[in-house]
C-alpha cells in the first residue's frame, strides 16, 4: 500500500471522529457551533467522502475490458451520490443512519473490487478499516 494512500485515508477520519466525538460529548465547535450546526457539518462531509468514493469506483470502472461489467460499475458510481443527497434532505438522526448503512454497503462493495483484483489487494483492506471507523463515528452521531 503506498504509504500516501494510508497517510490520506487516516487524515479523512478526522473530520468524521472531531464532529461525532463533540456531539457525544455534548460539546460545541468554534466555527460550527452546537449540536444541529455539527449534525449538519458531519453530514456534508460524510456526502462529500461518499460521492467520492463513488468516483473511485467510476475510474476503476474505465480501466475494464468488458463492456457490461463497465456499465454496470458506472450505474454503481453514481448511486452513493444521490444517496448520500437524499439522506442529507431526511431528519437528522435518519439521515445519519442512512449514511451509516451506505457507508457500510459501499465498502463491502469495494472490498469485492479487491477480491475480483479489479483494484490492489490493499484497497479492499484500507476500505474496510476506514469503513469501520466511520460507520462506528455516524452511529455514535446518529444516536445521540
Amino acid at each position: 500500500m503506498p504509504a500516501i494512500t494510508l497517510w490520506l485515508g487516516v487524515g479523512g477520519l478526522a473530520p468524521f471522529l472531531v464532529l461525532a466525538v463533540a456531539l457525544v460529548a455534548g460539546a460545541s465547535l468554534p466555527l460550527i457551533g452546537g449540536d444541529a450546526a455539527i449534525r449538519a457539518a458531519l453530514m456534508v462531509y460524510a456526502v462529500a467522502i461518499l460521492s467520492f468514493l463513488g468516483g473511485v469506483r467510476w475510474g476503476i470502472a474505465m480501466g475494464y475490458s468488458d463492456g457490461n461489467l463497465a456499465v454496470r460499475d458506472f450505474i454503481i458510481a453514481v448511486i452513493p451520490a444521490i444517496v448520500g443527497w437524499a439522506a442529507a434532505l431526511l431528519p437528522a438522526t435518519v439521515g445519519l443512519w442512512a449514511m451509516t448503512l451506505a457507508f457500510v454497503l459501499l465498502g463491502l462493495m469495494d472490498y469485492g473490487l479487491a477480491c475480483r483484483t479489479v483494484a490492489p489487494e490493499w484497497y479492499g483492506r484500507l476500505r474496510l478499516a476506514l469503513t469501520g471507523v466511520v460507520s462506528v463515528a455516524l452511529a455514535a452521531a446518529a444516536m445521540t
